[in-house]
This record gives C-alpha cells, structure tokens and sequence, in this order.
C-alpha cells in the first residue's frame, strides 16, 4: 500500500500508529514523511528517509525519481506499507497565494506525477497488488491584506503590557492569550467586538466543532480569524500570501480523497468525509488492528469491493460531516474512471 502525500514539513513531532506497523509484523517505510523518523513504543519503521526542512520541495525529476525508488521497495523488497510526501503545492500556495499562475503551474506538474505515478506502477507490475490513497491535509485562501482590509492587529485594541503575559499570534488566522493575573475578563471585554472578522472566546466557550480546546495546554483566550484574516500581535509581520488553518467549514480549508487499486471500487464517488476515516481504512487495507482513534471504518468501506464490505464488522455509521475534493486534475479524473 501506497500513501502518497501532502503534508506539512513541522506538523507534528509525533508518530501516527499507521507508521509503524512493524509492531503487527509489517514492513513499513517512510519517504520523506513528516515524522516518519519518529519512534512508538521503542519501535521504527524499517526504512525512514527524512526530509530537511530546506530541502527543495518542487524538482519534478526528483519527484519521479522518489516513485521509481518506492516501486523498487515494494517489488524487490517485498514492504507492505509506504508513506510517499511531498511538500507541494503547499509551498508555492503560501509564497504566491493560491490564486495565482504560479500555483496553477505546480497543479500541472503535481498532474503530470500522478500520470507518471500510475504509469511506474504499471511498470512494475503492481496494478493488481498496490492500493494507493492520493490525500493532504488542508486547503488553502489568499490572505488578505492592506490596503483592502483592515488587518487583524491586537495591539490596536489592547495593550500587551498591561494585559498580557504570554501569547501564540502572528503565525495565522489562530491565536491564544495567557493574561496576566485578575485580567482575562479586561482582556476578553476589549477583544470579542475588536473587528469584525475576529472571532474571539473564553477558552470554556470555543466551538465544540473545532475539537480542541479541552486540553490543558490550550490558553484562557482563544480566537481566529475569518477566511485569509491573519492575526498579528504589536506588529504586522505575516509575509504568506496563501495560508490554511481557518475554520474548515469554508470550501478554501477543504483537501483531497483520491484512491485507486485492486480493494478499491473503480468509478466510485463517495460521500463527503473527514480525514480522520481515512486512518481506520488504511488498516483495513493492511489486515491490521488499528490503534485508538476518532475514526470510523463505517464511514469509507462503500468505496472498497464487495468482498470487503462483507468482512467488515463494524456496524454504527456515523454521518459524514461537510467536505469537498479541491483539485480535478486529468491524471485523477482517469483514475477515477478506471483509466490509466
């Protein structure tokens, strides 16, 4: 199995469990995913090529040269599991924004991978022995700026000094307040009506479908920002022109679901889901038992062949809440069709 991925190079310093299969008696390995170096209960993938944070994210020659060296892993090597990452069109979508020809020209080259992807595994042999899942974990929006908005800055509605004794800001449209002692009600007063594509709450208050806010570590003071509205603390540093991590109810924050091989439905279009039932598919995939988790097998097994649907146990469904695939590429269309 293949999971070829878009990730972000610093999204977590924990392993996930799919990683490290080893521990279920599978060979696994990491190609430049992030935190695929990482270890679980004392254990590693068996092969792990990690990615330097300034490695360059775009040669396209390496790009294929990465596949053609996962194809030799699985075909002379015999691994079960493989995580292929790379760090486009990310990269391009934060310097340049979204909307732009530049994006637009790494869209085609990240189309004409995915062709040379399905050509290799053709080549190889491995059409009717490889499943292979195309996903990423966040859209992206332009971020706006002066002079056609008015930018999220604090420092125009409260005074850090006085009030503040440690903040997260000035990395997104996210942010946390710690105030100092006898002061969080000052500080919630002044904010919660600042500007009006702030969003701001008592850590207690933060809407539960963000899923984040009951752990400890999580400051008294919460916010975010509308679609492509940074928030900045005492100065305007923010340089991105394209950035996620907005609330993902907006289209712009949604990613991608692509999936092909001989367990998947060929021509199939499943209903909207989260990224978090893609975990649980993986390890029906693989024959193994997954580790705790949100997800739910229920939720994806539509798009595996009957022959999967019937083994499956699982029998509560939970309802798939709004998501949408954000890039239509030729190479992924004909994929979808059953077309290589």
């Amino acid at each position: 199995m293949l999971g070829f991925a878009h990730y972000e190079k610093d999204m977590r310093n924990d392993p996930d469990g799919i990683f490290f299969l080893p521990l279920q008696g599978r060979k696994t390995a990491s190609f430049h995913y992030p935190g695929g170096g990482a270890t679980y209960k004392g254990e590693a993938v068996q092969r792990s090529l990690v990615e330097s944070y300034t490695h360059p994210n775009s040669n396209e020659t390496e790009w294929r040269e990465n596949i053609d060296i996962v194809m030799n892993w699985f075909t002379k090597e015999d691994f079960d599991f493989v995580t292929l990452y790379y760090g486009e069109p990310d990269s391009v979508g934060h310097r340049y924004g979204p909307e732009t020809e530049n994006r637009r020209v790494m869209i085609q080259q990240i189309d004409r991978t995915i062709g040379y992807l399905v050509e290799a595994i053709e080549r190889y042999g491995l059409t009717e022995h490889l499943n292979v899942i195309i996903t990423s974990d966040h859209g992206m929006t332009t971020v706006k700026k002066k002079p056609n908005v008015t930018e999220i800055l604090l420092t125009d509605y409260i005074s850090f000094q006085d009030l503040v004794k440690f903040d997260i800001v000035d990395y997104g449209g996210f942010g946390m307040l710690l105030p100092k002692p006898g002061q969080e009600e000052v500080m919630y007063q002044a904010l919660k009506n600042a500007h009006p594509h702030l969003n701001v709450y008592k850590k207690e208050e933060f809407p539960e479908h963000f899923h984040f806010a009951k752990h400890e570590r999580v400051l008294p003071i919460v916010m975010y920002g509308d679609s492509g509205y940074s928030i900045s603390g005492q100065l305007i540093l923010y340089f991105n022109k394209g950035d996620h991590g907005f609330d993902n109810v907006y289209m712009d924050m949604k990613t991608i679901f692509r999936a092909f091989g001989p367990d998947f439905k060929k021509n199939h279009l499943a209903e909207p889901f989260d990224s978090i039932h893609i975990y649980p598919l993986m390890c029906k995939l693989l024959g193994i038992t997954p580790e705790p988790h949100n997800g739910s097998l229920a939720v994806t097994q539509e798009m595996l062949v009957d022959t999967y649907n019937q083994q499956s146990g699982e029998i509560q469904k939970q309802p798939p809440e709004d998501w949408q695939c954000g890039l239509f590429c030729p190479e992924i269309e004909k994929i979808q069709k059953g077309v290589s």
